[in-house]
């Protein structure tokens, strides 16, 4: 099991988290999680959840992980993209030196559509930032 049981735990969900207090029942081998607040990171906020108090610690806590967490979502987020740029890659070998027709036919069409998708977003991005520069040059 865990060694040293932290005070709070967040659990992710989009744009945010779920806060939780941690409890250790040894006497009964269990550990317990009580949901003592939500975090929304687009605006940087906590609720508590309920009648839940937040103690200093706790805000101070949630506080920390929220500026955390902004800083390192433009590069996870980046990390991600290259990861992406691998899966892809690792994909493309796979297809051509072990997939089977039987592996292909349910994949084939869903990854089509997905690159078809990030492409068209990937060729609109660019047009705009050619524009922009273009416009720039120019003024």
């Amino acid at each position: 099991m865990i060694s040293a049981l932290p005070e709070l735990y967040f659990r992710l969900r989009d744009n945010g988290a779920t806060v939780f207090r941690m409890a250790d029942d040894a006497r009964n081998g269990r550990l317990d999680m009580t949901q003592i607040a939500t975090v929304n990171l687009r605006s940087g906020e906590y609720k508590t959840t309920g009648d839940k108090a937040l103690s200093e610690a706790d805000q101070d806590a949630i506080k920390a992980w929220i500026a955390d967490r902004q800083e390192s979502l433009p590069w996870r987020r980046l990390d991600r993209a290259m990861q992406v740029i691998e899966d892809i890659n690792q994909t493309a070998h796979w297809v051509q030196t072990e997939a089977s027709d039987k592996d292909l036919e349910g994949v084939t069409d869903a990854l089509f559509l997905a690159m078809h998708d990030l492409r068209q977003v990937l060729v609109r991005k660019t047009a705009d930032r050619v524009r922009k520069e273009a416009k720039a040059a120019k003024d």
